[in-house]
């Protein structure tokens, strides 16, 4: 664990020049991942694997420096720093962020046609200073073989790249600034387990028992043996192959009303199973049982006849229960810590004075630098065509969202949080319709579809987790918040540099299949408009008050075993790859409390980390020998 010090280690700028020169080289490395060789996703994971392999490759690094010259070696302040710095720098790049955004820009333009009819029914809604609308700067992109480093190429993209790194940097200050206010309710009031922090903060600290522990090892052994072995497999086949990946179970399951169950899988994922055992019992427990709790509502439903309501391949009915779930949690979290947000509105306006020293910068601050933010993102949708009033509305369930995800994994550390198709946009089209929106909103939502059509590992919740290391390694906040803001605005304009580096050579061709969902829903929602959807508003009310009667519930009987935030997540479409292995982990750790009690769990924790580290450190090698090589190669997560 941490030591305590006297006085808050600072973060030095050798720490935060480090990170940004880290963050061009994670970016190509994510993009390449990814998008061109899906050998590896870590953005759809809550800890992502390349920052904790970064990280481990650093604590390696510096046990050598330590040797041979101490006074260079790093502090625990600036692994601190360069570890976060790439978190936020990745989950900006990742596959529900800006790896959407950049095929966006393009799409419409390129693969108009006249039987899509594209150009007559949305072209004149898009704002052409946010996209590319020069079919011979695209050329290049699309079909390969070109370079990005011309005067046309670069001319083309230069507005665009500076107008959404504009917008995201504002994007993400709004988060942070809403961390900022609530951290200190839920770190220290609250106390929440933070339960995703334990690798990164085990590195940190340069734990000599940590990295001596002999079942730390073992588990890394375990782990990394399996993606070893399966990658020499991937390789050359003749090698054994080990089972560990998904397999859907759907095939046994013939007959009705059992057949009406969509995707259900099992699956041995080593780091997950480490990750899982982090979370808390009723938690975990939560997870796997409303997992089969929604897929038996699925067989119940067509056994009743009910098959249209409940749809068989996007599992509709109890998507929404789920996603009903996220603002129940909000509005209860919310109304827990209801005195601290009074308190933090009473020092702002001068009413009492309120204790912010501890914080990354004054409340104060935070609250006008937040407002600031939101005012330039109504501003850059005013010049997008959109009504404000659309605009205040979408952002405020947006960011209400994303505080939602925040606080899950603050809560529970879940390893996966995704939310297909549940966004800001998705709950007006179903509230009021898309023909009461008007084409101008729709076709500047279709923009949006980076930021909205998955929450996999949102930037809300790394900044939050690392205010939290911040506050655990005993770190200056007000320091530290130079390194977060510095790498929110390299990230974006590293991601644009990586992307268009490697398609402007590879082509792009193969890999737009993120403008197609955007454009394709665009169309059909202009082409077939839609009233107020009460079906799917029904299920997400039910999801709704269902998270806050569990909530409810946990709060009067201290026996009650079912955790609302295990509801909300259980009904993603990433739980259906993972469900399984938190219920091993569920059991192992209730066992291993049962009969050993609490000293014999803290003495497993071990094992269960180097579960993690190994998959995420051997999964991550393999990714780097396919890019070095340029071959394809395994990747340990689907």
């Amino acid at each position: 664990m941490p030591k305590d010090f006297d006085s808050p280690s600072i973060v030095t700028w050798r720490a935060v020049l480090i990170g940004l020169l880290l963050i061009p080289i994670n970016c190509y490395w994510i993009i390449q991942m990814e998008v061109v060789r899906y050998s590896g996703i870590p953005t759809t994971i809550s800890l992502l694997f390349n920052a904790v392999f970064c990280l481990f490759a650093l604590s390696l690094l510096n046990i050598l420096v330590h040797r041979l010259k101490p006074r260079f070696a790093f502090s625990e302040a600036e692994f601190l720093a360069v570890y976060v710095m790439i978190c936020l720098a990745s989950a900006i790049a990742g596959h529900g962020f800006m790896q959407m955004l950049v095929p966006i820009m393009a799409y419409p333009f390129w693969f108009a046609t006249p039987e899509n009819e594209w150009r007559e029914i949305f072209w004149r809604y898009i704002p052409r200073w946010l996209t590319i609308d020069d079919t011979k700067a695209l050329e290049g992109y699309y079909k390969g073989e070109s370079t990005l480093y011309t005067q046309l190429h670069l001319g083309e993209w230069g507005i665009p790249v500076i107008a959404w790194t504009a917008f995201i940097f504002a994007l993400v200050s709004v988060m942070l600034c809403i961390n900022i206010i609530l951290r200190k309710q839920w770190a220290e009031t609250e106390k929440l387990a933070y339960p995703a922090i334990q690798l990164p903060l085990e590195m940190m600290t340069q734990s000599k028992s940590f990295l001596n522990n002999k079942l730390m090892w073992l588990g890394f052994a375990l782990a990394g043996g399996f993606d070893l072995i399966n990658g020499l497999h991937y390789i050359f086949p003749q090698v054994p192959y080990i089972p560990i990946k998904r397999h859907n179970l759907h095939h046994f399951f013939t007959e009705a009303p059992w057949n009406a169950i969509y995707l259900f899988r099992v699956s041995f994922y080593p780091f997950a199973i480490g990750l899982s055992y982090f979370m808390p019992l009723d938690v975990s427990f939560s997870c796997w049982f409303f997992y089969l709790f929604f897929k038996g509502q699925q067989a119940m439903a067509s056994g009743l006849g009910l098959g249209d309501v409940y749809s068989p391949t996007m599992d509709m009915a109890t998507d929404e229960q789920s996603w009903g779930g996220y603002p129940g949690v909000l509005v209860v979290v919310l109304w827990m810590g209801r005195k601290h947000v009074w308190r933090v509105l009473q020092g702002v306006f001068g009413a009492k004075p309120v204790d912010d020293s501890k914080e990354p910068v004054r409340y104060r601050t935070a609250v006008i630098w937040g407002l600031a933010s939101f005012a330039f993102l109504l501003f850059f949708c005013h010049q997008t065509g959109m009504g404000i009033w659309i605009c205040v509305l979408f952002f405020l369930i947006y960011f209400g969202l994303s505080t939602a995800i925040s606080r899950i994994r603050a809560e529970i550390g879940s390893p996966v949080h995704d939310m297909h198709w549940m966004s800001s946009d998705e709950i007006l089209f179903r509230s009021i319709g898309t023909r009461a929106l008007g084409p101008q909103n729709l076709t500047v939502f279709s923009l949006f579809y980076f930021f909205n059509r998955a929450q996999y590992s949102h930037v809300m919740p790394q900044q939050l987790e690392g205010f939290k290391l911040a506050e655990r390694v005993n770190v200056s906040n007000r320091l530290f918040i130079w390194g977060l803001i510095t790498a929110c605005i390299l990230a974006p304009l590293a991601t644009f540099w990586a992307y268009l580096h490697i398609f402007y050579e590879r082509g792009a061709v193969l890999w737009h299949w993120q403008g197609a969902e955007a454009y394709g829903r665009l169309q059909r929602w202009l082409t077939y408009p839609t009233s107020i959807d009460l079906t799917g508003l029904t299920f997400m009310g039910v999801g709704f008050f269902s998270a806050i009667f569990l909530y409810l519930m946990r709060m009067r009987f201290i026996w009650w075993p079912f955790h609302p935030v295990g509801y909300a997540v259980s009904g993603s479409e990433y739980m259906n790859n993972i469900w399984f292995c938190i219920l091993i982990g569920w059991f192992i750790k209730g066992t291993i409390l049962r009969h050993g009690g609490v000293k014999a769990h803290q003495k497993a924790i071990p094992l269960f980390l180097g579960l993690i580290l190994g998959e995420f450190t051997i999964g991550s090698l393999w990714t780097i020998v396919g890019i070095v090589l340029d071959i394809p190669t395994y990747g340990f997560w689907f």
